[in-house]
């Protein structure tokens, strides 16, 4: 699996500075251990492949990650890491006690990648794979980097690359004592990566969603 590496936006640096799951710990709070235990609930399109990874360690006291990748036959389309944090103490910038970290990331055709509206557009599929399952949430960040690669001297042959690299957090609702509905946000992130994908939409309600054609000459796995 290709698991998205680097840095992500609103000060949550670290992301590769890994401890182990703090999910089934017994002296993890249980609200934590609820919300981690609720992601393995979520219904998810089956090309998005998600399974466990290794958690940051210094940007919360407690914290789950995810990676997945959405998958087309033996093709990797996008990709991208999940982080479930949680501070029983609250934080001011998150304006609750849980935040949740995504990192992003697909090839693009370069025609699409130069338009100048991509960026908006990436950031309002983020907000709307939210709103399209009926959450609330607070304190959106983020980033949207496009980034163009060209190769030179032995690796002239290779065609010049462009890809798309989104990076957010955002606070969800906590409900029912104090637990947001992990669930729900994970498979809002999952609509994003197979909309980034180039997926087209998983139902008829979905009809009108613009998606990112697929990447050029994808990756074999």
């Amino acid at each position: 699996m290709a698991a998205a590496q680097g840095q992500l936006s609103d000060g949550t640096d670290g992301m590769d500075d890994a401890k182990e799951d703090a999910g089934h710990d017994n002296t993890a709070p249980p609200p934590f251990r609820a919300a981690v235990d609720a992601l393995r609930t979520a219904r998810l399109r089956p090309q998005v492949e998600v399974e466990p990874t290794r958690a940051p360690q210094r940007l919360a006291p407690f914290a789950h990650a995810l990676e997945a990748t959405v998958v087309d036959g033996d093709q990797d389309l996008a990709d991208g890491r999940l982080v479930l944090l949680h501070d029983p103490a609250g934080h001011d910038a998150w304006r609750g006690t849980f935040r949740l970290v995504t990192l992003v990331r697909a090839e693009l055709e370069q025609e699409m990648a130069a338009d100048p509206l991509l960026p908006e557009v990436c950031w309002s599929w983020l907000t709307g794979a939210l709103q399209a399952r009926g959450l609330t949430y607070g304190e959106p960040s983020g980033t949207v980097t496009r980034a163009s690669s060209h190769y030179f001297g032995g690796l002239a042959e290779r065609p010049s690359a462009s890809q798309i690299e989104i990076r957010a957090s955002w606070t969800p609702r906590e409900g029912l004592g104090g637990v947001p509905d992990a669930a729900a946000h994970l498979a809002s992130w999952c609509d994003l990566l197979a909309q980034v994908a180039g997926l087209p939409p998983a139902g008829p309600g979905d009809a009108s969603v613009v998606t990112l054609p697929q990447r050029r000459g994808p990756q074999s796995r």
